[in-house]
């Protein structure tokens, strides 16, 4: 298995002016998701935004993806591969994932978005992703082990009455686009490594309304849709562990203080 990278200083803040560019880049998006649009307009000016910052879209060309993000309506899970087909409607659900390589280094991140007035459930599962991703990061502290993420996420889902993800999981992430630590998000208490000050890595829980099998489209190979054709739900951000707690890289709305 490969080892965990603890990153430098200077690594840090390179990782970090990256994970910033990202999260601007959802930013930039969220004025483009409407009714009409589809996903591939959206990723087409996600591509330009990213080009014009000095960085590159990760996901262009890793092994073989043919777009520079990854946008996930409503039944898909993740790996949603943006389209001229795909056309965006009143009440659709969408994750826009991006992932920035900017001075070499790595930023990744993901949000939901709403198309219009969206259904009491879709509301309802979106506020639960966000929450459990929440919980997530408040485990985040040198010391606790990564298991508890995944624990504290999948009781709280449960508990709501959805199911969680575990055929795909959150990773280390700053130097390359995956590296370890695999950060699952449903596990059991006190299992996995310990977490170390300069471990840098993503939380991006996949909460779907029904069952919590992926299937992967056999076509494309990248495209993973909930079993049931249900909906499904992720946010994601990447985070920093400090010597006291944590700091969420691509957080630049201030929704998390830095312990």
């Amino acid at each position: 298995m490969e080892k965990i990278i603890i990153k430098t200083p200077e690594q840090i803040e390179g990782i970090r002016k990256s994970c910033r560019l990202a999260a601007q880049t959802l930013d930039y998006a969220e004025q483009l998701v409407e009714a009409g649009v589809t996903t591939e307009f959206i990723d087409d000016k996600i591509e330009e935004f990213i080009l014009s910052h000095n960085a590159i879209p990760a996901p262009k060309g890793y092994h073989g993806f043919p777009k520079s993000s990854c946008i996930s309506p409503n039944n898909v899970i993740c790996h949603g591969i943006p389209s001229k087909d795909t056309v965006l409607k009143e009440g659709d659900i969408v994750n826009i994932d991006i992932t920035t390589i900017l001075g070499g280094f790595y930023g990744d991140t993901s949000r939901m978005f709403t198309v219009g007035n969206v259904s009491p459930l879709a509301d309802k599962l979106i506020d639960t992703t966000l929450h459990c991703l929440d919980l997530g990061i408040e485990q985040v502290v040198p010391g606790n082990r990564l298991g508890n993420i995944g624990f504290v996420i999948n009781r709280y889902a449960k508990a709501k009455g959805f199911s969680v993800v575990y055929e795909f999981c959150g990773h280390g992430v700053g130097i390359e686009f995956h590296e370890e630590p695999q950060v699952d998000h449903a596990s059991r208490r006190n299992t996995g490594p310990k977490m170390k000050q300069g471990m840098i890595f993503t939380i991006e829980p996949m909460i779907n309304q029904g069952r919590p099998k992926a299937d992967v489209d056999k076509k494309d190979g990248w495209t993973a849709r909930t079993t049931d054709n249900k909906l499904s739900a992720q946010f994601e951000h990447s985070i920093l562990v400090t010597n006291t707690g944590y700091e969420v890289l691509t957080d630049i709305h201030n929704d998390y203080p830095i312990t």
